[in-house]
């Protein structure tokens, strides 16, 4: 694990594999262990670089509210500080944006865009409601991480995993400091202004099933993209878990193009 300070904020990054970069930003949740049990699948032949951005449980910070603009640099940093090179940037969730910002905002570290399930601003009211209505559980944990499970997961995958399984799920989610941070800085979203600045070719993923942040979010973020080719899968929001070898091939197709 190697520690980087940016700005307000002391981050950690680890690294996986060996051979193209490729760095995952993580979304809302404790940090980069969401893509523990998935990253493998590109490791074999890629250098995977997994950031814990501010608002994550393994960084620290001054408590400030968190920006996209913060954590893009974040990631930026930590390109630069791994020695990578040009690095292809999977983001998923809120780490659609973040990516997005990356590759807006330093053209020269990112080769490819991968965002999944992204979301440019919260002009969604269906959106609005359900964050607000997460934000209102912050004192009720067991209630705060099942609307989370509910909300990322397709009904068709919860009753494939059946009652355990979906139980197990609901400790990914706690209403913390760091979480409720994350929340507000998806209320308070808005990358529309970045994403036509744009130059790395770029992927969207859309989740057809998604119930957090509905699909229609998707392919707009993926419109505002230059040149942006779209793409998507029957899930709900956490794709790499209902569908992971569907993910992986889209993604290491497109990070593998010349």
């Amino acid at each position: 694990m190697t520690k980087l300070t940016v700005g307000n904020a002391r981050i950690t990054y680890r690294t996986e594999g060996s051979g193209p970069a490729v760095v995952l930003v993580h979304g809302v949740g404790p940090g980069s262990a969401m893509w523990d049990g998935w990253s493998g699948a590109l490791a074999a032949d890629h250098t995977v670089i997994l950031p814990d951005l501010a608002g994550s449980d393994p960084a620290e910070d001054d408590g400030a509210p968190l920006t996209i603009e913060a954590l893009a640099a974040q990631v930026n940093a930590v390109i630069e500080h791994s020695g990578a090179g040009r690095a292809g940037v999977v983001g998923f969730s809120l780490g659609a944006p973040t990516a997005a910002a990356a590759a807006a905002l330093r053209p020269d570290l990112v080769r490819r865009l991968v965002p999944v399930a992204g979301l440019s601003h919260l002009g969604d009211e269906y959106v609005r409601q359900l964050i607000t209505a997460w934000l209102d559980l912050a004192g009720d944990p067991v209630a705060f991480g099942r609307l989370g499970t509910l909300t990322s997961f397709s009904p068709r995958f919860l009753n494939a995993i059946g009652h355990d399984g979906t139980e197990q799920l609901h400790g990914f989610m706690r209403p913390t400091d760091a979480r409720l941070r994350q929340l507000d800085l998806v209320q308070r979203l808005d990358v529309r202004d970045l994403l036509p600045r744009i130059e790395a070719p770029t992927l969207a993923i859309g989740c057809t099933l998604d119930q957090l942040i509905p699909v229609e979010n998707h392919r707009e973020f993926a419109r505002a993209i230059p040149g942006a080719e779209y793409a998507e899968l029957e899930t709900g929001h956490v794709t790499m878990m209902e569908r992971p070898d569907d993910f992986a091939k889209l993604v290491r197709d497109f990070l593998d193009r010349p």
